[in-house]
């Protein structure tokens, strides 16, 4: 029998878990103790240290739920969220990039027309959104389906305020000829949720906990594959301090001021508007 010491404690643990069914959980899992064992043995973690990380653990699942991500929001921040985008994002330099999901995303949201006002009346200055979705060979691509989500002008998403409705997210479906247009309002920068665990570790920094104002796109259509991004507005604060790294100076758009007037999507608008041109370029699925 292995009497447990210091020294030998750690290739007890992952000769233990390497005995997972999956391999691929065995993999995962024993590689997972080394660095746990080896982060502890550097810093010299102290018993008090490691109770914290537990209690900061147990309450940041404590104050999840299916509207608040706060595991997602503490990736997010930790950089690990972007670095998995990266490393399973190797698109084609032509294609559109990738950027982290969030901790925001509501599946099932209202389908909506082409041109369409998802705001539905909330207040804030109009902003139309409009391009093509085509492939790496400029060729439209049809019924790609754009699932779009974002923040109202006071930085607050639907799972953070009391509604039963949805809010400020729909999913519109491109034309035959690749084409798109949604209408909406122009969001904000805003803080990340400052409530809960995540937050209390940031402000015990000099990060800044703010994003850049950005719309989210999740687009999905056979044959391609998926992509979830963002669209920043130029000019826009935190562009260079993005709290979850998520900036991308391809994904930097101008939102162009317009009078009223006709506007995008056939559409006529009574007050000064904003227009975001973009075209999505998506990249084929892999065979």
């Amino acid at each position: 029998m292995d009497l447990v010491t210091e020294d030998n404690i750690t290739e007890l643990a992952v000769d233990r878990w390497a005995t997972a069914h999956d391999p691929r959980t065995a993999e995962l899992l024993s590689a997972l103790v080394r660095h746990l064992h080896d982060f502890a043995r550097e810093v010299r973690l102290t018993e008090a240290e490691w109770m914290a990380a537990m209690r900061w653990l147990t309450r940041t699942g404590q104050i999840s739920d299916d509207r608040r991500e706060e595991f997602i929001l503490a990736s997010d921040v930790l950089g690990l969220s972007m670095l998995v985008v990266q490393m399973n994002n190797r698109l084609d330099p032509a294609a559109t990039p990738a950027t982290v999901l969030g901790p925001f995303h509501i599946d099932g949201s209202p389908e909506r027309g082409y041109g369409d006002d998802m705001s539905d009346g909330l207040h804030g200055t109009p902003l139309y959104v409009h391009g093509t979705v085509r492939d790496l060979d400029g060729k439209p691509v049809a019924d790609a389906v754009l699932d779009v989500w974002q923040a109202d002008t006071d930085g607050r998403y639907e799972s953070q305020v009391v509604t039963d409705e949805a809010r400020l997210r729909a999913k519109y479906t491109s034309r035959a000829d690749g084409e798109y247009c949604l209408r909406t309002v122009a969001p904000l920068g805003y803080a990340i949720p400052m409530d809960g665990p995540v937050g209390e570790l940031v402000a015990r920094t000099d990060i800044s906990h703010f994003r850049p104002a950005h719309v989210h796109f999740l687009i999905a259509v056979e044959g391609y594959e998926p992509l979830i991004t963002h669209l920043f507005r130029e000019g826009a604060q935190y562009l260079d301090s993005d709290v979850v790294f998520g900036t991308k100076q391809e994904l930097v758009v101008p939102f162009v001021e317009h009078e009223p007037g006709p506007a995008p999507g056939g559409g006529h608008c009574d007050v000064p508007f904003l227009v975001a041109e973009y075209d999505f370029v998506l990249q084929p699925t892999a065979r």
